[in-house]
Parts: structure tokens; sequence; C-alpha cells
């Protein structure tokens, strides 16, 4: 009997197919600008490096106090600088050369990562140091990253600031998955602390050339004549005035501290798993770059309120659910789940603000910003240490993060603004010839 082919599909629906996965992958645009691609190059070794220094902290903290409380700690030691530097040194970011900002303050977070691996080639062995350190680079970190996000918008169309957000998101969380990986593997060295930080100090070096090789970026409008309290004040009174923006910390603040269990990853790891910290410590960011890769709707979202709502519950109801299994694999899944939706709501909540604020104002913003998304995660590594040290492993893991669905689907449906924001995307002018 002949054998028949199966039938071809019609030209019009291999069309359709191909546009609809070129709609749905990463978009590359912004990539077309050699400046935002430095900088990203740059940005991508430094979350690989500082990723690496994220998880050897902890490690080390645990092995030298077997505590999961003095792990919560040294989420929570730097958050004073953070608030103090991240809130004015975003004021600073409006009045000077935000490239300078950037560059000086970089130049402090890399040479605190050269005292991290100081004290470990000399075996201090001492957890208020490292406290101490983690304070310092909190605020030199606080103080870059209002410079660096005030930048973007303004090296990039603002109709590819979602894409570029994107992109920067994405390269963070391939570096959240290979850091921990990297540091899994360096940390089991013989001297393995001092290959973490070591490793961190190099990688990081990328970062100061992209930002040596930045252009001047001077802000424009009211915000270059005053500097002061009042001016960080300014910042604030306007995210008071504006229910987008304040709801928009609002449910990225319940999501990191009610629903953030990475202080209980080393206990876990240690009593219920029999190891893997790596894994998880990368499975959220996993699940991150997948996400990343097939985001090509995210830019084409209207009511971005409600999604960046819808994706905080997602968040926080994996996270619940990962907290209440046995098997190393099925949490890591459940978390790498997470992730996904981590990072839609990072590219709606960074898009929200860089768009709704006017330049005079971006660095301030991004100043609150910085704070609520590093301090977040601070207050959250608390919030589950000494939970998990009073009421025990499962209301700190799994309850807190039910408590968190709650919490953020009552509060963005009351707040009807930002359950209503609307944003009609501009198309991109068209290419030149």
């Amino acid at each position: 009997m002949p054998t028949t082919s199966p039938p071809t599909p019609p030209p019009a629906l291999k069309t359709r197919l191909a546009s609809g996965l070129r709609g749905a992958a990463l978009d590359t645009r912004p990539l077309e600008l050699p400046v935002f691609r430095r900088l990203l190059v740059g940005q991508s070794a430094s979350y690989i490096g500082a990723m690496v220094t994220s998880v050897t902290i902890p490690v080390q903290v645990y092995a030298l106090s077997r505590s999961s409380l003095a792990v919560g700690l040294t989420g929570v030691a730097g958050l004073v600088p953070l608030v103090v530097f991240g809130l004015y040194g975003g004021a600073v970011a409006d009045r000077f050369d935000r490239r300078t900002l950037y560059l000086a303050s970089a130049c402090a977070t890399w040479v605190i990562t050269l005292a991290l691996l100081l004290q470990a080639v000399a075996g201090v062995r001492s957890v208020p140091l490292i406290l101490g350190l983690v304070a310092v680079q909190a605020g030199a970190f606080a103080v870059s990253s209002s410079a660096r996000d005030a930048i973007i918008p303004r090296i990039v169309a603002t109709p590819l600031v979602p894409a570029a957000n994107t992109l920067n998101f994405t390269a963070g969380n391939v570096g959240q998955v290979a850091g921990p990986l990297i540091a899994g593997v360096l940390i089991s060295l013989p001297n393995g602390y001092c290959w973490a930080y070591g490793a961190d100090a190099v990688l990081f070096s990328l970062l100061l050339y992209s930002a040596l090789r930045l252009p001047p970026v001077v802000p424009t409008g009211s915000g270059t004549g005053t500097l002061g309290l009042r001016s960080v004040l300014d910042g604030l009174r306007f995210i008071a005035a504006a229910p987008v923006l304040w709801m928009s910390f609002a449910v990225d603040i319940a999501a990191m501290t009610l629903a953030m269990p990475t202080a209980l990853f080393p206990a876990a790891a240690q009593t219920r798993f029999g190891g893997g910290v790596g894994l998880l410590y990368s499975a959220i960011a996993i699940g991150s770059v997948a996400a990343g890769l097939f985001s090509g709707w995210i830019g084409r979202v209207r009511r971005q309120g409600r999604a960046l709502a819808v994706a905080v519950i997602a968040w926080a109801a994996a996270v619940a659910l990962a907290g209440t299994v046995h098997h190393l694999f099925a949490a890591a899944a459940l978390l790498a789940t997470a992730g996904a939706a981590d990072l839609v709501s990072a590219v709606y909540r960074q898009t929200i603000l860089q768009t709704y604020a006017p330049d005079a104002l971006r660095g301030r913003l991004q100043g609150v910003f910085t704070v609520v998304v590093a301090g977040g995660p601070r207050l959250g590594d608390l919030r589950a240490g000494a939970m998990a040290s009073t009421t025990g492993f499962g209301l700190a893991w799994t309850g807190s993060s039910l408590l968190c669905v709650v919490v953020v689907l009552a509060g963005a449906l009351l707040v009807r603004p930002f359950w209503r924001y609307d944003v009609t995307p501009t198309p991109p002018p068209p290419a030149q010839p």
C-alpha cells in the first residue's frame, strides 16, 4: 500500500505560527544600541559574581554560627545603609552626572568584595566583621543601583524600556542560576571561601569597564537644582500622591517580606533534602530565565498593574507549595515556577516606575525602588530566620507565603487606580535604512 505524507500546513498557517513564535520570544532590539549592549555585558558578569558572594556569605555565616537567625541577620545588616544611601543616593543622581556616580559607587562595591576576600584569606572567622562588610557594601550597592536604573530610560527609547528591563532582569537571573552553582563548586574546594570571593572580584571588574564607557548622563529638569532632605521628600511625596506607584511598591514588599524563603535554604538543604543548597538558590532564577526567553508578550500588556498583582500572587502560591514538599527536585521545580512569575512582576514594577516618572525625579524614585527591591528580601530573610527559630519551618515558609497571597489580592482589588492602570504601548519608530 503506498504511503502518503501528512498534509502540508497552508503557508498562511506557517506564517502565523512563525509570527507568534517571534512575538513570544525575548525582544532583543535594545541590544542594537552599543551603549546598552556594553552596560548589559558588564552587569551580566557582575550579577554572576554578586550571586557567588551572596551564596558564600550565608553559607560561611552558617558554618561559623550554626544558626538560621544569624543567616537572617546577613540580610538585615545592610538594611539601614540600604535605606539611607538608596534614598539620598537617588537624590544625588538627580543632580550630578549619573555615569560618574555609578562608576564611583561601583568602585566602592568592588573594594568591599576585596575586603571579604581578605577576611577569608586571613581566616578571621568573625561573623560581626562579615555583617559589617555586608552593611557597607549594601550602601554602595544602593547608590549604584539608583544611578544605573535612572540611566536606562536615557539611553533606550521609551517604547523599548520594557524590552531593556526584560533583558536586564533575564541577564540577572542567568547570573542567579550560574552564580550559586559556581559558588557550590568553589565553596567545596580547599579554601573555598577565598576562591568564591576572588571570583566575584574578577567578574566585577567587567562592570567597572562598562561604566567607564558610558556617555555622560546629566539629569534634566528641576531635579538639578536642589540637594538635601527636601529633595528626598519631594520624591516620596510624588510616590504618595500616585496610587499606581505606591501600590507597585507595596505588592513587592509583601512578596519579599512574606514569601521569600532564601534564609531557610541552608537549613532546608541540610535537614530536609540532604544537600542541594546550590540548586535551591538557583531554582528561582532558572524559572526566571525560562520566562525571559519567552517574554516578548510582556511589553504588549496594557493592564500592567493587574498583571503585576497576578504575577506576585502566582509567585507566593508557588513558594508556599515548595515549602510543603520533601523532595529536592520537586521543591526546585516549584521554586522555578515562582521565579517565572517573579520575572514578570519585576519587569512591570520597573517599567511602571521608569515610564511614569519624569526624568527630574527618576533618580529619587529609583532610590526608593532600590530600597524596596533590595530591602524587602533582607526583611524577608530576618522574618524567615526568626520565624523558623520560634514557630517552626512550616509556618516560616508556607504559612507566611499564603498570607502574602491574601494580602496582595485584597490590596490590588481595593486600590482601584492600580488595578485599572492601563498603558497603551506606543509602537517603536521604523528602522532607518
